[in-house]
């Protein structure tokens, strides 16, 4: 392997490299009698019992235990160290960010490495679309190299993207997404490790919402390679196989180094207590064991049921990429074979205004013409796609 480039006083912004964060009281003291926070020492005005609109009351016993009147543990280390289970490979709580979903720690990559109206962060085509819109919000340019969509590959192109990425000095972050979203697709380790020992200074971000939805035999998370390069950052989220979108939870792991500059570029206390409460638990060992099992049932009805009936249907051409993800892509073709955004488009419309089922229309992203793409829910909501594609298609003849 090429000795690391990976320097990160050369990708930190010159301003966040001189930042002092700001010390908030939690970081000092989280016990005794705590009057140094202003916090309001009387508790929350929270009713531990309501009386419903029925007459019945509904007791939240948890919020005296969790002390909603107090600031959180700004660091959530007690989230971290059961991360650390989660992913073994991992291996420090000083190697675990928590942000706001997803999309804050997108937003803080972007700020501490990339100066507004120079620098420029790199896609990979069809992607996920936060990472333009974020970029754009900062002023930072887009290059785009996209991923290689013959017969529904999406792989990387890495000789293209080497090529921009190491040709360019205003490129500070690739962003790479594994599987891939619309795409479904893991990445090949084989290309990762091509990027990652490119001699590429910057940041290589490899998003992984749905890792968790890939089978063994595929591929597994990129987590276990952070150690090796500094330069790698991977996020994941409670959002996907937890199911828990609710509670607004992202989690990056990378070097500490670059952890250290995202906590301090982010704003204190910006992870809630319910939110760390519920991760918590959910991150358990008898929370980990559902989350699994709950991969396993929808993988079965994904792979065994939705993708085979999908076929079928008339108009549907092909089922795109490799299926890592809790959804599928499915491209639809008029007489001729073509892939036909006409047809998606109606599909679409007319289950979502006057069927009262709701898909995702994608023909118009790169290498996804005439697709659509479909959730894997539960085996009722999956047979409930089905009909209800059938019926429109053959309405439609």
């Amino acid at each position: 392997m090429p000795v690391s480039t990976f320097d990160i006083s050369r990708v930190i912004r010159p301003n966040i490299l001189r930042l002092e964060p700001y010390r908030c009281a939690r970081d000092d003291f989280s016990e005794g009698v705590l009057l140094d926070a202003n916090e309001n020492s009387y508790g929350p005005a929270y009713q531990t019992r309501v009386t419903c609109d029925d007459g019945q009351v509904r007791v939240a016993p948890q919020v005296d235990r969790l002390q909603l009147h107090r600031y959180p543990d700004p660091k959530g280390y007690e989230v971290k160290q059961r991360i650390l289970k989660l992913r073994p490979s991992v291996g420090s709580v000083d190697n675990v960010f928590l942000g706001v979903g997803s999309d804050e720690i997108i937003d803080l990559i972007v700020r501490i490495t990339c100066q507004p109206g120079r620098d420029s962060i790199l896609i990979t085509p069809p992607t996920y679309g936060m990472y333009k819109v974020v970029a754009s919000i900062n002023d930072v340019g887009i290059v785009k190299v996209p991923l290689i969509v013959e017969d529904g590959a999406f792989q990387l192109d890495v000789d293209a993207v080497i090529a921009a990425a190491t040709g360019d000095s205003a490129v500070k972050v690739i962003w790479l997404c594994s599987p891939g979203n619309p795409t479904g697709t893991i990445l090949r380790e084989a290309d990762v490790r091509r990027v990652l020992d490119s001699g590429f200074s910057g940041v290589v971000v490899v998003d992984e919402a749905y890792v968790d939805f890939v089978r063994a035999e595929r591929g597994e998370s990129y987590a276990r390679l952070v150690a090796e390069y500094p330069g790698l950052f991977v996020m994941q989220t409670m959002s996907k196989s937890f199911g828990l979108a609710g509670i607004r939870l992202g989690v990056g792991i990378g070097g500490r180094e670059i952890v250290s500059y995202l906590n301090r570029a982010k704003a204190p206390y910006s992870v809630s207590s319910l939110t760390l409460d519920v991760a918590k638990d959910a991150l358990s060992d008898e929370g980990i064991q559902k989350m699994r099992s709950v991969v396993t049932s929808l993988q079965a009805q994904r792979d065994e049921f939705l993708i085979p009936q999908l076929r079928l249907l008339p108009s549907v051409g092909a089922i795109l990429g490799g299926n890592d993800g809790n959804f599928v892509l499915c491209r639809f073709v008029d007489g001729n074979g073509n892939a036909s955004n006409e047809i998606a488009k109606r599909v679409y419309t007319e289950m979502a205004q006057n069927r009262g089922l709701v898909v995702r229309y994608r023909g118009s992203d790169y290498g996804c013409e005439g697709c659509l793409r479909v959730t894997v829910g539960t085996a009722d909501e999956n047979k409930l796609v089905i009909d209800t594609m059938r019926s429109v298609l053959s309405q439609a003849k």
